[in-house]
């Protein structure tokens, strides 16, 4: 006899399944930016070194980073649409502060330069998220993609630092109150 049905029990994540998600931002998702980072590097030799940064930081680094932090969310089975929401969170963060530490630690970049990633990785990982839970993660995906755009192209072009430094906090705050937005419409339902 066959069976027609499948039944998946909700399950809302513990301390422990957490923990790994916030490790999933850390050592899966930075690692695998910098590994197809390398590759589409590649595919822009022969230009002038500004345009070389402008497409690889501008254009395939919103891709990459934004689809590199929510790989891990397309396998999970028996989350509600809020816990998914808030496991892309912590896998943001995770990607955040391993971006914040590489920049401020190895690339000498003053830290206050960095803060507004620590809140935007978390949330533009959850604007992607809203849309994997209401099974239309393309939209969704492609308005964290637009965010994250805006702030790179942005701090490659504009010149001075306190502007700089302005735009990446309002794109930030944009980001944050998408978030926020998108957070009050999960719900405590299953995503199947």
């Amino acid at each position: 006899m066959e069976k027609t049905e499948v039944v998946i029990t909700l399950h809302k994540p513990d301390a422990s399944e957490m923990l790994f998600f916030f490790l999933c931002g850390v050592i899966i998702s930075t690692p695998l930016t910098l590994f197809v980072y390398k590759y589409t590097d590649s595919l822009l030799v022969g230009l002038n070194s500004s345009t070389i940064t402008l497409i690889s930081r501008a254009v395939f680094a919103p891709f990459i980073e934004e689809f590199s932090k929510v790989y891990p969310l397309f396998y999970r089975h028996g989350e509600t649409q809020r816990s998914l929401f808030n496991l892309a969170i912590l896998v943001g963060l995770g990607f955040g502060l391993v971006e914040l530490l590489t920049y401020v630690s190895v690339l000498n970049v003053p830290i206050i330069y960095r803060l507004s990633g620590l809140f935007f990785h978390p949330a533009s990982a959850a604007v992607t998220a809203y849309g994997i839970a209401t099974k239309q993660p393309i939209p969704f995906y492609l308005i964290a993609v637009f965010l994250h755009f805006v702030n790179n192209y942005l701090a490659l072009v504009l010149t001075d630092l306190t502007i700089q430094l302005l735009c990446s906090i309002f794109v930030a705050s944009i980001t944050v109150f998408t978030f926020w937005q998108l957070r009050n419409r999960t719900k405590e339902k299953i995503v199947i």
